[in-house]
């Protein structure tokens, strides 16, 4: 099994930040808004090359969101940037009928995602937002991994027309992907080969998966490991393509099991190849404070329990 090793660590809001700074450069329809969190969402360095084309909105997402589409109406491609809890769940209803029911070419920006956001606890942890986000017709949900991914993301989404919600997060994680990997939307990443079970994963479970991985092999348990950055369309192909090998899988995600990665997996199983699946994602709860190293292996998002989710599955293979 090819072997995933990391020199550093960087929080993947950072990927967002450099890929946004890039885009400034490159493409000068490109606009940024804030609320009141321009270094959380690491958009200083977009902002001191690009000052006119920055505007800060303040405490006032639902208004963020309006301008926003305004914007794309001049033919710009506004580039939203607050924390994940109010970039979906506190302007659902602008996000809904402003931008995705007319079809603006919106870029909702969310950093700060899930429970590694740590110590500010449930009220800031956003668990479901994948689900408000990839039941909006006509929105693109991507959740990229890690650094690289998040700003190879961040460079590709500017030249996709439509709205996109890209979920990013708050802690430094390792950086483990290609620098110079091409960012496909809609195309899932095999990063393993593997026999016994395929484990589909996204964001920060990614790298968790890989750990796992690792460990089952030890154990002489072969996974699959695929890198599902884009929720929505999702890759079908590749999914299918090797649970008809493999006969078992493990969705992992750090998001809530109902509305996730994993129920749009299920959902694609159940149209195409019933098989037996386990979810590794949180169980209908909300977080809690404490560091996210902590809160991963407490509410089980961590490699230890998606060895647990491989091993239950493969007990249930016929």
């Amino acid at each position: 099994m090819k072997k995933y090793t990391f020199t550093e660590k960087k929080d993947t809001r950072s990927g967002f930040g450099d890929g946004l700074t890039e885009l400034g450069r490159t493409n000068p329809n490109v606009v940024a808004l804030c609320a009141d969190l321009i270094g959380s969402l690491k958009m200083d360095q977009f902002i001191k090359e690009n000052p006119e084309r920055f505007f800060q909105v303040g405490i006032a997402e639902a208004n963020m969101m309006g301008i926003a589409a305004g914007l794309t109406i001049g033919g710009k491609i506004p580039f939203t940037g607050t924390f994940a809890n109010f970039s979906t769940g506190r302007v659902y209803d602008q996000i809904r009928q402003s931008i995705a029911y007319s079809g603006k070419n919106v870029k909702v920006c969310a950093s700060h995602a899930g429970v590694t956001l740590g110590e500010d606890g449930a009220t800031h942890q956003i668990l479901e937002d994948i689900g408000l986000m990839k039941m909006l017709p006509g929105m693109t949900v991507i959740n990229p991994c890690d650094y690289n991914q998040t700003k190879a993301a961040t460079i590709a989404i500017a030249e996709h027309k439509g709205p996109v919600y890209l979920r990013f997060g708050r802690p430094k994680v390792p950086v483990f992907m290609p620098e110079d990997l091409k960012f496909e939307i809609g195309k899932g990443i095999q990063l393993t080969q593997g026999k016994d079970v395929t484990i589909v994963a996204t964001g920060h479970l990614v790298w968790e998966s890989l750990q796992a991985a690792e460990q089952l092999e030890e154990q002489g348990i072969s996974a699959e490991v695929i890198n599902i950055h884009t929720i929505k369309p999702l890759d079908e192909e590749i999914i299918l393509s090797s649970v008809a090998k493999t006969g078992c899988i493990v969705t992992a995600e750090e998001h809530n099991k109902l509305g996730g990665l994993g129920e749009s997996v299920a959902r694609t199983l159940a149209l195409n190849s019933p098989t037996p699946q386990e979810f590794v994602a949180t169980n209908d709860t909300f977080g809690e404070s404490g560091t996210p190293d902590q809160l991963m292996a407490k509410y089980g998002l961590d490699a230890a329990a998606v060895v647990k989710a491989v091993k239950k599955v493969i007990s249930r293979k016929k």
